[in-house]
């Protein structure tokens, strides 16, 4: 694409345009620079409010991807890279997914995580190759995260999932974008201009952070990790996460501290099978056999009938 025609694309994406309410903002105090953004701020959470009936039908591709025993992948540049990766990474210690069932690639690789990587954005090849590198297949979803809409990486990527018959989702901040038009479901939050114009690491990555957590989120109960409100599925992986292991046991049963550590104990600080403990009498070994003949959802164990 030559610079030309570059530009005259960027004219035309909502999140590259100049915002007139900023117009002065170099001229203000701190205060009322502050009040700018969060005034801003403001709109992300009602622009993301009206993408609710896509977000759904991601979800949904999600779960059933799951329960084909397939991945989300989340794919993206920069900071849509970055926000995929946070949320794959933090999959693993919320509901203890197993290493490789959420993932995120980032163009330009580990390095770009931290640095930039010069013209990785626009390497369509590469995103063929980091998909094909993680064995990328029909029972995976694909999540192609660009505040433009236009990123050359994601769109290689959508299009080569589609090649691969994998569900494909856009996540992006602009109406009739490039990946929205590749992908089945084209989850778009109209944000509007950045308080800093193009820079999209402002309400277009809040915006676009607000949808993962809901697609990663939503998913996740729909398979059974939590019970209520609660996080049952934990990784006790350290002293701050045993010790919310503790209260989440505490909080399901009604149990005092003691009994709590004595059941994590016993159940090898697998929560879910702690509280069954608890709340059913059972020992751990029935406590496991009730939850896989549930599928690990917690509610319906705790509701069949002794055997």
């Amino acid at each position: 694409m030559t610079q030309i025609n570059l530009l005259s694309e960027l004219n035309s994406i909502a999140s590259e345009g100049r915002n007139l309410d900023t117009l002065d903002i170099d001229t203000l105090p701190t205060l009322a620079i502050l009040e700018k953004i969060n005034q801003e701020d403001h709109k992300v959470a009602a622009a993301v409010s009206t993408a609710m009936a896509d977000i759904t039908l991601g979800v949904e591709a999600i779960v059933s991807s799951f329960n084909q025993g397939g991945r989300l992948v989340y794919m993206g540049a920069g900071t849509s890279g970055r926000l995929g990766i946070l949320d794959a990474v933090e999959c693993m210690p919320t509901f203890s997914v197993p290493e490789g069932m959420v993932i995120g690639l980032i163009a330009g690789g580990e390095k770009a995580v931290i640095h930039a990587v010069e013209g990785a954005e626009d390497n369509r090849e590469m995103a063929v190759n980091d998909l094909k590198a993680i064995n990328f297949n029909a029972n995976d979803v694909l999540v192609g995260i660009a505040a433009s809409g236009r990123t050359p990486y994601v769109a290689a990527g959508l299009e080569y999932a589609k090649q691969c018959k994998a569900k494909t989702i856009a996540v992006n901040c602009s109406p009739n974008s490039v990946i929205g038009q590749i992908a089945d479901i084209d989850i778009c939050a109209q944000v509007g201009p950045e308080v800093l114009t193009g820079s999209t690491r402002l309400k277009s990555g809040t915006a676009q952070k607000l949808i993962l957590n809901m697609l990663s989120t939503a998913s996740m109960i729909r398979i059974g990790k939590t019970y209520q409100n609660l996080m049952v599925d934990l990784n006790a992986s350290n002293q701050k996460l045993y010790a919310r292991a503790v209260r989440i046991v505490m909080q399901a049963t009604d149990c005092e501290e003691q009994t709590a550590y004595e059941a994590l104990g016993h159940a090898n600080k697998e929560v879910k099978v702690a509280i069954l403990m608890i709340l059913t009498g059972v020992d751990v070994q029935q406590a496991r056999e009730k939850l896989a003949q549930k599928q690990g959802f917690l509610r319906h164990a705790m509701s069949q009938g002794e055997s």
